[in-house]
């Protein structure tokens, strides 16, 4: 069977076609991809995976054409990004004219 796995770089994306036996899991179709090995942050933590968006195990079996995602951590928590946007929002603008019109 053939699969995409696909890890998404700040500025690029790795995009690598496997193949593998019926029943592979994710866990093999990324070691296969070679991807760890590309990417050494990846060695040293957890793997959050998903399949098509959502998210799974590194057990999980894969099917023909599945495209296996790694996802990278989350650089700020997405609660306190809304809470900073929304705060930016509410600033008034500042007068800089100088005479208050």
């Amino acid at each position: 069977m053939h699969v995409t796995v696909v890890y998404a770089h700040a500025d690029r994306q790795s995009v690598v076609a496997v193949e593998l036996a019926p029943g592979a899991s994710v866990q093999e179709a990324i070691e296969r991809s070679g991807l760890i090995e590309a990417n050494p942050e990846l060695r040293s933590r957890d793997l959050a995976v998903g399949i098509y968006y959502r998210r799974c195990n590194l057990g999980t079996r894969l099917r023909d054409g599945d495209r296996v995602e790694i996802y990278r951590p989350l650089q700020i928590d997405p609660m306190q990004a809304r809470r900073l946007r929304a705060a930016k929002k509410a600033r008034p603008a500042s007068d800089d004219s100088g005479n208050g019109t």
